[in-house]
């Protein structure tokens, strides 16, 4: 099955129920289908043919749905970016994915994608926003005013891929996630299987963009596939949050550690405001979960918080904690239905409960990396995933994720790869060298630490820093720690000693 013939399925099944709510919009399931195709129809009129790529730049929203089911009904590939990319880091993507067309919200005559549109021969912009005299694009309302039966001659098969989505890792040398049809519906359905997820579940999309694995796969596209009633919340407000999960009687909230970190302070310094009773399933994923946020879920709210474990590259979660049962501290749960895991040890084969090492998996995931077979060999051997993350399987096969092997640090669930704001620093004109790591931080996980070699005479001041980094990258890539050294600690063999570097933002 194909992610068209999923939704089609889902709306001939649920009809003209609520698929999603957004503020005091809803859409239907059936005209979730009607005006998808219709957005399919208009792209492939104006010329977008199977396996071409089209951008999609959007904050979570009912147009952000509608664009991606045409897009791959149209059968291209939809290539997921975070709207909030800096020019310089969606030159990089785009010089990587090569996109025809592009769907964005443009406010102004000064937006990031007027600023690389030209550079890339991008032929189509669609603007959800408002029409703007100044801006040379087609109004979305506009776009998709066309038969949504027109036929589309395209074959879809279960490889063909559906999306391109990038694996937060290095923006100026990215690597593009090609999600095929097949194992996306796949993985839904493994996904919704997991949670027992149905058509009497309300689910809220809070905080996790629609472009990453988790907003995208576990909370939009499997509450499509099951019927449930999707609603959308945007903005990071914790009050609105609560507030919708009593109006709406949210049944699943998904987040990354930091979200639920924020809802614990909310209810520990001003109490419970509104019924929670609707709450089935709460999950974290996306970081390294801490025990105590665990343990107060359970203690100030009666909820047993779940932990779920996946990759971009698995297109969702292979891991979950049994929805009925008791949760075994800091694991993440067993491999789903359609997953095998692996530790991986060196020196050692078939390495099992007890040892650490890398994790590796094995499933229904990404076909490859976008025009990148070294980087697909070097992830993929032997069918396995290798995951560059650190484990332990116990004797039932549960695993515990101990740490990653890569050098990247995780912010609000968000992962940052040192070598983007070290790209970024060193072109400063007063800089030298520079060295980022993680440095701890009790509510965000971790936050970006540049340690600075400047150039002889000159040392520019930590705003002046932070205003160049705004510029060019994503906000929270941008340090929020400086220190200034005379050369940064070499190992025997002449790289950068992280630890140390790290060690130096303790004292």
């Amino acid at each position: 099955m194909n992610l068209v013939e999923m939704l089609s399925a889902a709306a001939a099944k649920y009809a003209d129920r609520p698929a999603v709510v957004h503020g005091e919009r809803d859409i239907s399931f059936n005209r979730l289908d009607e005006m998808s195709s219709c957005f399919g129809v208009a792209l492939y009129r104006r010329g977008i043919k199977k396996g071409d790529r089209v951008a999609l730049l959007l904050v979570n929203s009912i147009e952000f749905i509608i664009a991606y089911f045409g897009i791959v009904k149209a059968g291209a590939i939809a290539v997921l970016l975070d709207p909030k990319y800096k020019p310089d880091e969606l030159i990089s993507l785009f010089r990587d994915s090569r996109p025809r067309a592009a769907i964005c919200e443009i406010e102004n005559p000064e937006s990031t994608i007027l600023q690389v549109k030209k550079r890339f021969g991008i032929e189509m912009l669609v603007n959800v926003a408002a029409h703007h005299a100044q801006i040379d694009a087609l109004n979305f309302s506009d776009f998709i005013s066309v038969p949504a039966n027109e036929h589309i001659p395209v074959n879809l098969t279960d490889e063909d891929p559906a999306h391109i989505s990038y694996t937060s890792g290095p923006s100026f040398s990215p690597k593009g996630v090609l999600a095929p049809h097949g194992n996306m519906v796949a993985e839904i359905g493994i996904s919704a299987s997991s949670f027992k997820q149905g058509p009497t579940d309300t689910v809220i999309q809070f905080a996790l963009p629609m472009h990453h694995v988790i907003g995208l796969t576990v909370v939009m596209l499997a509450s499509i596939f099951s019927g449930s009633r999707l609603v959308i919340l945007n903005g990071v407000s914790i009050d609105n949050l609560l507030a919708a999960i009593e109006r709406h009687k949210v049944t699943m909230f998904f987040g990354v550690p930091f979200m639920h970190s924020m809802v614990l302070r909310k209810i520990e310094t001003e109490g419970v405001k509104h019924s929670m009773g609707s709450l089935r399933i709460c999950a974290s994923a996306g970081d390294i979960l801490p025990i105590e946020t665990v343990q107060n879920y359970l203690k100030l709210l009666n909820i047993r918080l779940i932990n779920f474990y996946g990759l971009t590259e698995t297109l969702g979660h292979v891991t979950c904690e049994p929805v009925n049962g008791t949760s075994r501290p800091r694991s993440v749960g067993p491999a789903l239905s359609g997953w095998k895991i692996g530790v991986e040890v060196p020196g050692l084969t078939g390495g099992r409960s007890g040892q650490q090492g890398e994790v590796i998996i094995q499933g229904p995931m990404m076909s490859g990396y976008y025009n990148n077979p070294a980087a697909t060999a070097e992830i993929i051997k032997g069918g396995w995933l290798h995951t560059g993350d650190t484990g332990i399987l116990d004797e039932d096969g549960y695993l515990y994720i101990l740490g990653l092997q890569k050098d990247m640090l995780i912010c609000k669930g968000q992962n940052i790869f040192p070598s983007d704001v070290e790209h970024v620093l060193c072109q400063h004109g007063s800089i030298a060298d520079a060295a980022v790591v993680g440095v701890a931080d009790k509510m965000r996980g971790e936050v970006v630490g540049a340690a600075l070699v400047v150039k002889k005479g000159v040392r520019p001041s930590e705003d002046a820093l932070i205003k160049f980094c705004l510029e060019r990258l994503a906000n929270y890539k941008v340090p929020k720690y400086f220190i200034f050294l005379d050369s940064l600690p070499k190992t025997p063999d002449g790289v950068v000693d992280k630890v140390l570097v790290r060690n130096l933002f303790k004292t």
